[in-house]
């Protein structure tokens, strides 16, 4: 996308605040979906809604999409609050096995420190989509977002259209929920040089509810626990973190050969893996964009930031974004693109992002170290976790609620 503050676009429009629409929210995926529905009351004021989605609803996605992505039980809250949490299609985190490959150290993250059904949930990203219906009061419009300009107070956007027309569209404010295919710039990009494998598996001594996060040198690999909706069986959802370079060569694998690589580098606490499910990869970075909110334009989920899948923080920090900004819109007596509302964005946006942003990058780069002896002071670090209550809890509390503790 191409972007230039006067003369990307021209659409020959008189100067003037007439708009298409109040709002309208560029991405179909489920950030800009929450978003949508949880301004629904911004039409018993007057306020006018469109989301542009790049998929028909109920179109299938590509299977190429599809990847096990994790809910926190904050995530789960904020879904249940605007009547989009369908649980039957998302399986429970009720413990949390955090180890170090071939070094001591663990710890045992566990629902009931808090008290709550689970810390989270895993559901594959297009169950995600098909589970959120579209917003009754945002108007849809199938396409992307190709380029957009600012002048004055008016935001005009260039929508192409799937049978290869645009359409212009002129808003207060325009919402970049579009995944970072609406990014302009990034104050900060950090290539990790991995990629990450997914892919389902059988394991024969399988707790259910557990997920497993063991750190090797090359990154993280998790394993999650996946109810597979069309054997109904319970499987793991594996997401394996490597150099690049690996990750094309377990991508390249056969199936016995890519099991004994998992088994290896995961050890046998889950037992023998089996029947492993299609793989596929993608790269992995830190990418934070340098201006989240400006007049006029607001920039949300991964759009704004995207994380390490580490934690699985990137989707809910997202669905925080978009919860928080409806919050400000709803109470704000600003028109929605003014200056005060993008500035009240940053400000009560800014701990939760840093946060999170921190932690994944810490939790990425502290295990990867390959300097002698920071083995055993992270086994020690798990070993402190493991042996002090509190300190686990907020950390955990951290993961399922964020910085300011949502919702």
């Amino acid at each position: 996308m191409s972007h230039n503050p006067s003369t990307d676009v021209n659409v020959n429009a008189p100067d003037s605040h007439e708009v298409d629409a109040d709002i309208v929210i560029a991405g179909g995926g489920p950030v800009g979906t929450a978003l949508a529905h949880a301004l629904a009351p911004l039409a018993r004021l007057g306020r006018s809604v469109m989301q542009i989605t790049d998929a028909a609803p109920g179109a299938t996605r590509p299977q190429s999409e599809d990847r096990p992505i994790a809910l926190s039980w904050g995530s789960r809250l904020l879904l249940e609050r605007l009547g989009l949490w369908n649980a039957p299609a998302a399986s429970p985190i009720d413990r949390i096995h955090v180890s170090q490959q071939q070094q001591f150290g663990r710890t045992i993250i566990s629902a009931s420190d808090h008290d709550v059904e689970a810390l989270g949930y895993v559901v594959s990203y297009n169950e995600l989509c098909n589970a959120l219906p579209p917003s009754s009061v945002a108007a849809q419009v199938q396409g992307s977002l190709q380029e957009w300009s600012k002048e004055g107070r008016i935001v005009t956007c260039r929508i192409g259209t799937p049978d290869g027309q645009n359409r212009i569209v002129r808003t207060r404010l325009l919402v970049l929920a579009d995944g970072g295919r609406g990014r302009l710039d990034e104050d900060h990009v950090k290539d990790y040089r991995q990629s990450a494998v997914t892919c389902t598996i059988n394991a024969d001594r399988q707790r259910p509810g557990t997920a497993w996060e063991r750190f090797t040198p090359e990154g993280p690999l998790a394993l999650l626990p996946f109810r597979n909706r069309t054997t109904q069986r319970d499987q793991l959802a594996v997401v394996w973190s490597s150099a690049t370079t690996s990750a094309d060569k377990l991508i390249a694998l056969d199936d016995a050969q890519f099991l004994a690589a998992l088994q290896q580098a995961f050890g046998g606490r889950a037992g023998i893996f089996s029947n492993p499910g299609p793989r596929s990869a993608f790269p992995l970075s830190l990418r934070m964009r340098r201006h989240i909110a400006d007049a006029g334009v607001i920039a949300i989920g991964n759009a704004a930031q995207t994380l390490h899948p580490v934690a699985g923080q990137g989707l809910n920090l997202g669905l925080r974004d978009a919860w928080e900004l409806a919050e400000i819109l709803l109470a704000d007596k600003h028109e929605p693109g003014s200056a005060a509302t993008a500035r009240q964005y940053r400000e009560r946006r800014q701990a939760d992002r840093f946060a999170m942003t921190r932690l994944t990058d810490l939790l990425v780069g502290s295990f990867s170290l390959p300097w002698p002896g920071t083995g055993v002071v992270r086994g020690a670090a798990l070993a402190f976790l493991d042996a002090i209550p509190p300190a686990r809890r907020l950390l955990s509390r951290r993961m399922m609620f964020g910085a300011r503790n949502f919702p």
